[in-house]
This record gives structure tokens, sequence and C-alpha cells, in this order.
């Protein structure tokens, strides 16, 4: 499970770091997308697929799918997945 805080119509798609949230740490990321019917979702889904080596497949928005800050669950291999979690939360 990931936390995120999605800013649509950014200058690029990025992930920008971390920040601090009232339910802990969380992604900041940046898309171009608007958010208009989904369109910011399926950029940031596509963006975490890049960023961990998964298919978009294995992402699910399980949280927040009208709000900025939203919830993704990833499938894939635990520790590859938690290392590379791991490079954005110490950065």
């Amino acid at each position: 499970m990931l936390s995120v805080r999605v800013t649509p119509k950014a200058s690029r798609n990025a992930v920008q770091g971390t920040m601090a949230t009232p339910d802990g740490l969380a992604l900041k990321i940046a898309v171009t997308a608007p958010a208009d019917k989904g369109k910011a979702n399926a950029a940031v889904t596509a963006l975490l697929a890049e960023t961990f080596g998964v298919a978009k497949s294995h992402i699910t928005l399980t949280a927040g799918e009208t709000d900025r800050r939203k919830v993704f669950r990833i499938s894939g291999d635990p520790a590859a997945l938690s290392a590379t979690a791991q490079t954005w939360m110490t950065s």
C-alpha cells in the first residue's frame, strides 16, 4: 500500500519526494494530466508502474479516486517494491 499526494496539470510527470500527512508519509507526485474523468489517476498509475518497474495492471487505486490524497496497492516482489519506496522515503 502506498499513500500519494497528487498535483494534476503540472508542467511534467515526476515523483517529487515525500511529504508529511496526518496519516504518515506520502509520496508527492505531479502529472501533466488534468483531474478530469480519471485522466490524472491513469497518469499516476502509469508513472508508478514505470517507477516501481511493474505492469500497470499490478497497480490498483484503493482510496481517493476524486481526492488529491490517494492510496494505491502495488503487487509484485515485496523486497523490490520496498527497496524502491525506501529510495523516495529517505530522499
